[in-house]
């Protein structure tokens, strides 16, 4: 097991020097999912939710929250990212499944900022339609991939039931 890099010699907590890692390439992969009652999905899918449209108000959140990752994440480097995307997708029934792609060119990843994104995005359907529906659940988060950087690529075995292909 790898030693964690963001502590020091004491045990405390620290930003990880990045000045001597190589600018590489780097993406990253998230996803989670919004469990919801039927007719909950069924309403955002139809843009009948009274607050507005929802997954285009989550596509800017999780837009948003990757470009402000370090301000949530102590111990996270700000990034200057190069591209962010946040996709939508569901099951027909029950379960709204969003995705983001986030990259930079860069010396650290952008792990944190794809895990942000989805989160931000997923609380956002949440809270805009939380009057009709409370039991909402969400989760589970997970990265799905990561390409770049000293400790190479990164692809989750996800089972065949993760319906986000």
């Amino acid at each position: 097991m790898e030693s964690l890099t963001h502590f020091d010699e004491q045990g405390r907590a620290r930003m990880v020097d990045i000045s001597e890692k190589d600018v590489t390439k780097r993406t990253a992969i998230a996803r989670t999912a919004v469990t919801m009652r039927q007719e909950t999905l069924q309403t955002i899918k139809e843009g009948r939710i009274s607050k507005g449209d929802v997954l285009g108000v989550a596509q800017v959140a999780g837009i948003m929250a990757a470009k402000q990752t370090s301000a949530w994440i102590p111990m996270c480097h700000p990034i200057a990212l190069t591209g962010v995307n946040i996709a939508f997708e569901d099951n027909g029934s029950d379960e709204l499944f969003i995705e983001a792609t986030v990259r930079t060119t860069g010396k650290t990843g952008v792990e944190m900022e794809a895990l942000t994104a989805v989160s931000a995005a997923a609380l956002t359907v949440y809270d805009m339609c939380k009057a009709i529906d409370k039991d909402m659940v969400i989760g589970p988060t997970r990265l799905i991939e990561k390409t770049g950087g000293k400790s190479g690529d990164y692809r989750r075995n996800e089972e065949a039931s993760d319906s986000f292909n």
